[in-house]
């Protein structure tokens, strides 16, 4: 009978089995599933207010215009099928206004942004009125001068699309003065932005320059200028000088002076008036019956943003669209 023998480890399974014991690899558990992000989907002309330039807003403003979710969906809706604007060519510019409002029980200053739409089959101005009461007198520009301009807008859903090839009738004013370099301007070139309206000529209508009888006139005496307004339709210029005198306003060895500079003045404002009226005579003569039509027909209309829960009530602020030319816009959305 076979006796069974244990046979001895050998020296590598005794070295193998002194090892501390291999541990079991981690399982990494599976990460749960993110819930799926849902993005609003943006409207096709949703930004269309927010490219329109805020002429005439102070350059520190800018960032107060845009710190509310404005909803202009008034003014998108304007050009679907049905609306003011609908199938026309149109020409926009954008606006601030600050005005005091109630938000969340309480009474701010709030930078409300507005844009003006005008119906024009052809670009309603190519150039800016500059003015302020401390400006003696408007001064007319080129937008160019001033790096405005207007440009096509192109709606998100064509936005892959060669500009070239689309018939937009849709067009805002550009400016392309960036404001990063403002610092290098000086500071009378920064107010002037601050100042600037789009200049709507209308040459049926007779400017208010060209019927006005008064002139500005700022004498620089020597002691102190001398600011007043003189009428020479309803003034009397020895008695108007008089008077002048009288209240210690002008002193009286420089009467004499400041009549001839007076009527100088006078004299500038008569041929200023007159050259208008002859150019503005001389541009309807040889305006085509198509412009004329253009210019009777062209309209005005403002929208303000509409009101939700996100943003003031703004309600009670809203104001008409006003231009010397063609009077109130037609409007206000």
């Amino acid at each position: 009978m076979k006796r069974k023998v244990r046979r001895q480890p050998t020296q590598k399974e005794e070295s193998n089995s002194s090892k501390a014991p291999t541990r079991a690899k981690r399982v990494k558990a599976s990460k749960p599933e993110s819930e799926p992000e849902f993005f609003e989907e943006k409207r096709n002309m949703e930004d269309l207010w927010k490219e329109t330039f805020p002429v005439g807003t102070e350059w520190d403003q800018f960032d107060l215009l845009y710190q509310f979710k404005w909803n202009f969906s008034n003014l998108e809706k304007a050009f679907e099928e049905g609306g003011k604007l609908y199938g026309k060519k149109v020409y926009l510019f954008g606006c601030s206004e600050p005005q005091l409002v109630s938000y969340k029980g309480e009474n701010k200053v709030i930078c409300i942004p507005a844009v003006v739409a005008v119906v024009s089959p052809f670009p309603p101005s190519d150039k800016i009125g500059i003015n302020s009461v401390q400006r003696e007198a408007e001064e007319i520009v080129p937008m160019k001068q001033m790096k405005m301009d207007w440009v096509p807008y192109i709606p998100l859903e064509n936005r892959e699309s060669q500009v070239d090839r689309l018939k937009t009738q849709i067009f805002i004013l550009s400016c392309t003065q960036r404001r990063a370099a403002l610092k290098h301007l000086k500071i009378d070139r920064v107010k002037k932005y601050e100042y600037c309206l789009p200049y709507f000529y209308q040459p049926f209508k007779e400017d208010e320059l060209e019927q006005s009888t008064e002139v500005q006139i700022i004498f620089p005496a020597e002691s102190k200028p001398v600011f007043c307004e003189f009428d020479w339709e309803l003034d009397e210029l020895e008695e108007f000088t008089d008077k002048l005198i009288e209240e210690e306003e002008l002193d009286v060895d420089q009467k004499d002076a400041f009549k001839d500079f007076v009527k100088e003045k006078v004299r500038e404002a008569k041929k200023a008036n007159r050259q208008a009226r002859e150019a503005r005579k001389k541009a309807l003569e040889e305006m085509s019956e198509e412009a004329k039509a253009a210019f009777e027909n062209m309209k005005f209309y403002k929208f303000y943003p509409v009101q939700t829960e996100d943003t003031p009530d703004i309600s009670n602020v809203k104001a008409p669209f006003i231009n010397r030319y063609y009077g109130k816009a037609h409007e206000v959305l």
